[in-house]
């Protein structure tokens, strides 16, 4: 890959994580704190720990395009609300993808191994998380109705909040 076709991915990928961030807080923030603990099986995460673990995951694929390093370790426990989780999303993730703009195109397609073998240009892994974020977000959406909530627009209006013309 180019240095240049690493920066015109890093625009198109950022580009849609920007839209896509603002749709994933819509849905985090429909999650009433009272029923967090939500989960439609013994074996699916709680609301909560889904909630969370889309947050860190955008953060932990931001920092490994930042630095080339694959995590170690597990995140930190959650914040005990809603409102914290989306606070701690907001602020790193804007700092985060503020330092990725901010990448050299050589450094967008310096090529990162990742896990179980895959190694692909670091501007590759923006893809990862907007596809791993979308797929996260829309098992977070099913809970809210169980869960007494109203499910926002996502791609298109909702019968909570039809698409406005």
């Amino acid at each position: 890959m180019s240095p240049d076709q690493g920066k015109l991915l890093r625009h198109v990928f950022l580009d849609a994580n920007k839209q896509e961030s603002e749709t994933t807080k819509k849905v985090i923030r429909a999650i009433p704190d009272a029923r967090k603990s939500y989960t439609p099986d013994p074996k699916s995460m709680t609301a909560h720990q889904l909630a969370w673990h889309i947050a860190t995951a955008e953060i932990m694929f931001l920092d490994f395009v930042l630095t080339g390093k694959a995590p170690a370790g597990r995140p930190p426990e959650p914040p005990p609300s809603i409102a914290a989780i989306l606070d701690w999303y907001e602020t790193n993730h804007a700092d985060r993808v503020n330092k990725v703009q901010a990448m050299s195109p050589e450094q967008l397609t310096v090529i990162l191994p990742f896990f179980a073998g895959t190694e692909f240009p670091a501007v590759t892994y923006l893809n990862f998380m907007n596809m791993h974020t979308i797929h996260h977000r829309g098992q977070l959406s099913t809970y809210l109705r169980p869960m007494g909530s109203k499910v926002p627009s996502i791609y298109g209006g909702s019968a909570d909040e039809p698409m406005q013309m």
